[in-house]
């Protein structure tokens, strides 16, 4: 994952000294009341102005984003995209790649589009909100920050599609993002607030239109559910935050339900104050790296997204020669690279069954062959869908060389865990 620039606690003296306008709300022991609204929206003023070189404006009566927050899912949803590129050969940034995303409730800061494009600069996105306020404040924060051309904000009405690509032009996207209402109504908002044992960490300004949906955040989170399924691979990752631990449990669940096979879940975890989590689930058969789909260890395990990667530890005396070997004998591609220890392969089907092999020595196919010796075709990559697509990578450990298998591409678990059992065998024999 990208790096996270505020992993430790925001020095508040050296932000005050960066920025005369934060430096005003600062008390004499160097601390920031976080009770003052006008405090807060500085602080994410300051922060978006020094880390970020973004200009917003912003209303009192709207929310003010925390910015570690959002940072913190805009890093995910990178990382998610990144560990899924269509290229699969790596699992970092492709600078190259050109990404529409779609922020749904995009605020009166549009933040999220904002710190998109402000990080990468092939990155676009349509910002809906069914707020005229906020939509106002939108516009002119893009316009500050002369992005007009990347980000497009839409009003859209509150019984309408969330995803509204025929609206946008669009036929496809890559990712959709939202941070929904917590509340199910005015009266569920008003008991939390009293239900709280201690103040609010920060003041909060947000209006009703941002903090109330009907049914709470699982029902909208429902609707962007039920619009995927009908859309499906038209948006490669559909994803939200959620602000209640309790919300991942019916959201999971409600994705098994509709039959959705490839979802990721993570926390997000500020210092000692409030978290929040997220969810994402695909269509696609491109597989997220483990440690960005199931990064939540308090997930019931029946809750979390099949495990993408297996480690064992391969006694076989000359396991690069081993596993080369191995794989030149299956009807598959494979292409190892000695300098990174790393193979990658693509099969169409179970290949290493004992009928598929035994099929494979009675047929001598030399340029199927070749390509098992590790010729690149990128021709064939594309036009080739792979029922398993996965990376091998050997790597130096205390009883000799470790093999790690990812799971790259593939919508079958079955497949996967038969793969990397008949590896382990020939690998230890």
């Amino acid at each position: 994952m990208s790096v996270d620039l505020y992993q430790h606690d925001i020095d508040f003296a050296i932000l005050a000294l960066q920025d005369p306008a934060f430096n005003k709300f600062l008390k004499t022991n160097g601390q920031l009341d976080f009770s003052d609204p006008k405090a807060v929206q500085q602080l994410t003023k300051s922060l978006l102005k020094r880390d970020f070189s973004i200009d917003i404006k912003l209303p009192d009566d709207r929310l003010c984003p925390p910015v570690p927050n959002r940072l913190n899912y805009i890093l995910w949803v990178q990382s998610l995209l990144d560990t899924t590129s269509p290229r699969f050969k790596n699992d970092t940034y492709d600078p190259s790649r050109t990404v529409t995303g779609l922020d749904i409730g995009t605020g009166a800061s549009c933040i999220y589009p904002l710190l998109g494009c402000a990080q990468r600069p092939k990155w676009r996105f349509a910002a809906t909100d069914i707020d005229d306020k906020n939509l106002h404040y939108a516009q002119e924060n893009i316009a500050r920050n002369d992005f007009q051309s990347r980000i497009r904000p839409l009003k859209t009405k509150p019984d309408g599609s969330l995803i509204p690509l025929a609206e946008l032009g669009l036929d496809s996207i890559d990712f959709t993002m939202c941070n929904p209402p917590f509340y199910s109504s005015a009266s569920e908002l008003l008991a939390s607030a009293a239900a709280k044992s201690r103040p609010p960490h920060s003041a909060c300004t947000g209006a009703e239109v941002e903090m109330v949906v009907p049914g709470g955040e699982v029902a909208f989170v429902s609707r962007v559910i039920d619009e995927s399924v009908v859309l499906k691979e038209q948006v490669q990752w559909y994803t939200s935050m959620l602000g209640k631990a309790s919300s991942i449990i019916e959201v999971v669940g409600r994705l098994k339900t509709v039959g959705a096979h490839n979802w990721a879940v993570t926390e997000f975890v500020q210092g000692q104050k409030t978290r929040r989590w997220a969810v994402g689930w695909s269509w696609g058969d491109m597989r997220p790296r483990q440690d960005v789909a199931r990064n939540m260890a308090s997930l019931p395990k029946h809750l979390l997204p099949f495990p993408c990667e297996y480690r064992f530890a391969a006694t076989h005396s000359s396991p690069v020669e081993r596993l080369n070997m191995i794989m030149g004998q299956l009807d598959l591609q494979w292409q190892y690279q000695p300098h990174l220890c790393t193979g990658i392969g693509r099969a169409r089907s179970n290949v290493w069954s004992r009928a598929a092999r035994r099929k494979q020595k009675n047929i001598i196919d030399e340029a199927t062959r070749a390509k098992s010796d590790g010729e690149d075709d990128d021709d064939d990559d594309d036009e080739q869908q792979p029922a398993l697509g996965f990376k091998i990578q050997m790597s130096a450990g205390e009883g000799g060389q470790v093999i790690q298998v990812r799971w790259l591409q593939g919508r079958d678990s079955i497949l996967f865990e038969s793969f990397c059992g008949m590896l382990k065998r020939q690998m230890i024999a």
